[in-house]
């Protein structure tokens, strides 16, 4: 049973690909891009374009262009699924070689990596109406690169029915309800944890960081040039999270295993976790007839003072230089971008659209699991567009790790990661 869609691997990738991708983590300057911006043609779009996809997206994307190469009658259109473990791997072998295809779909945080690679978007793609921290992805060294395809952030994932029997009418929006629901999951449905928070191993700080950025603390300053890690609103986010795992609210050494995550969330074992958008279809199909009244999702709750923040990813589709048909490429980025495509690609895969206006469509505004997603849209941030991000949200992961399961105060965490931090530097 497979609950949890791939994407999650785009969010990071091995220290090792990192140091060979980034030179070591530290470069003089941003990436340099020399390929000026093209003007798209008139007309259909004609010739062979080939795209790379990965995860759920490349196994259905091929199906899905029917309509384009109807009004495209002169095009065709290559589709190679790639899996997302290994994609960063052959990206970069084929910018080696010079064998990229004309599109590929990169994770938000890849853009920096790749961005020398890429052609800037032609003026006639109109970005405008994207959600400003998905275009903001495709910002590289003042060159917009790509167009954000569609978007992900995490929300709380719950049990309704449980709920009530622990006493709560409504979901808590602030960090001492949360707390004190998680614990009534406990002490009065019969559950055997109350929630699942991470508590380190790969991507543990960056699934904590809507804690931190709810409480007002960031990882850098506002114009990526300094890390601000050891601040204490980010002491005060980790200590609140570390508090469930002191207090046996949560378990320090989860399963790691999605799998596991939506059966132990299906049988009421632990009935709530934080999760994107992916895990809907998923569960309503793990719980069986039924079960799809018994959860919802809820935005991530709030410190007092603070504002309920997430995390924002997604994927991009760019278009390399080496592309040899990259005016077709634009026109069907440009179709795949557009608001009644993102809907029915919503409705095909239940990817969020990055379109603002596509949210106003009832397939997204009628499921009230579906437009929470929506709201908390509204207020999210995603990590920082920077080549050695990859290295310090590592080193970060292992800070977590020590936290939650070696008993290592917060307080001497984020000194440690500051440190650490410092020393990679941002790679300008």
């Amino acid at each position: 049973m497979m609950i949890r869609r791939n994407m999650a691997t785009a969010t990071a990738v091995t220290a090792t690909l990192a140091l060979m991708l980034s030179g070591c983590g530290r470069s003089n300057d941003r990436p340099q891009n020399d390929v000026p911006a093209s003007r798209l043609t008139n007309g259909p779009a004609t010739g062979t374009v080939t795209i790379w996809a990965q995860g759920t997206e490349g196994e259905a994307l091929a199906d899905f262009l029917k309509p384009f190469k109807e009004k495209n009658p002169g095009i065709e259109v290559k589709v190679t699924p790639i899996p997302w473990d290994s994609a960063q791997n052959k990206y970069q072998t084929a910018i080696a070689g010079g064998t990229t295809p004309d599109i590929g779909m990169l994770g938000t945080d890849w853009m920096p990596t790749f961005a020398s690679a890429l052609r800037p978007t032609p003026a006639e793609i109109d970005t405008s109406d994207i959600f400003p921290v998905s275009r903001q992805t495709t910002n590289i060294g003042g060159a917009q690169l790509g167009v954000p395809w569609y978007v992900e952030t995490r929300v709380i994932y719950y049990r309704t029915d449980l709920m009530k029997k622990a006493g709560f009418d409504s979901f808590p929006k602030d960090w001492a309800g949360f707390k004190a629901l998680a614990t009534a999951y406990q002490d009065k449905a019969g559950a055997k944890y109350g929630v699942v928070l991470p508590s380190g191993g790969w991507n543990g700080f960056l699934n904590s960081l809507p804690f931190a950025w709810s409480n007002g603390a960031d990882v850098m300053n506002s114009d990526q040039t300094k890390w601000t890690f050891d601040t204490p609103k980010m002491v005060e986010s980790l200590e609140y999270v570390n508090s469930f795992f002191k207090e046996g609210i949560a378990n320090k050494n989860p399963d790691s295993e999605s799998a596991s995550t939506a059966s132990a969330f299906v049988d009421g074992t632990v009935p709530m976790f934080i999760s994107g958008p992916w895990d809907i279809p998923g569960l309503k199909t793990a719980g069986g007839a039924g079960f799809e009244d018994k959860f919802a999702v809820a935005p991530i709750p709030a410190p007092p003072g603070g504002t309920s923040t997430s995390f924002a990813a997604g994927a991009n589709l760019a278009v390399f230089k080496n592309s040899k048909n990259p005016d077709a490429a634009w026109k069907l980025i440009q179709w795949l971008t557009q608001p009644e495509v993102q809907v029915a690609w919503f409705k095909a895969v239940n990817d969020l659209p990055s379109r603002q206006t596509a949210w106003k469509d009832t397939a997204l505004t009628s499921d009230p699991k579906v437009s929470v997603f929506g709201e908390q849209l509204k207020s999210v941030k995603t990590a920082p567009a920077l080549t050695t991000w990859t290295q310090v949200s590592a080193a970060a992961d292992t800070e977590i790790e020590r936290i939650a399961r070696g008993g290592k105060s917060p307080q001497d965490a984020v000194k440690q990661l500051q440190s650490t931090a410092d020393s990679l530097g941002t790679g300008e």
